[in-house]
């Protein structure tokens, strides 16, 4: 049984979320949630034409799905970009002090949102 479209529907509500969080002021965890939209979104992909997808840094699934189809080098910068986004935006200790949400911006938690809906409208649009 593959499951793609109930990860590709998760990782649209994931992206809602961190619009929600960006709405509400908590910046990194619209990072975050932006990271784990686009990771849901290429694990989708993968289960779509059958390439298994595991871990958690988009840089690097995105290099095995390259092996197979043809992935546009600003998906490929967007998915670096997020890919930072994992750790730090949600442990203190990714920081020499303070608190994660003491280092996000209003900007970066767009930024991050806006990679993750491009990434997320490739990887719904590829037609196998």
């Amino acid at each position: 049984m593959n499951r793609w479209k109930d990860w590709m529907d998760q990782a649209e509500r994931d992206l809602e979320r961190a619009r929600l969080d960006v709405e509400h002021g908590f910046y990194e965890w619209a990072c975050f949630t932006a990271q784990q939209s686009a990771e849901k979104a290429i694990k989708a992909l993968g289960m779509k034409v059958g390439v298994d997808m595991w871990g958690r840094s988009l840089t690097a699934m995105l290099k095995i799905l390259g092996e197979s189809l043809d992935i546009p080098e600003n998906i490929k910068k967007m998915a670096m970009l997020l890919d930072k986004y994992y750790i730090p935006t949600r442990y203190p200790n990714g920081f020499a002090s303070g608190k994660p949400a003491d280092y996000f911006t209003l900007e970066e938690a767009k930024e991050a949102v806006d990679a993750a809906g491009e990434i997320l409208r490739f990887c719904k649009g590829y037609q196998p």
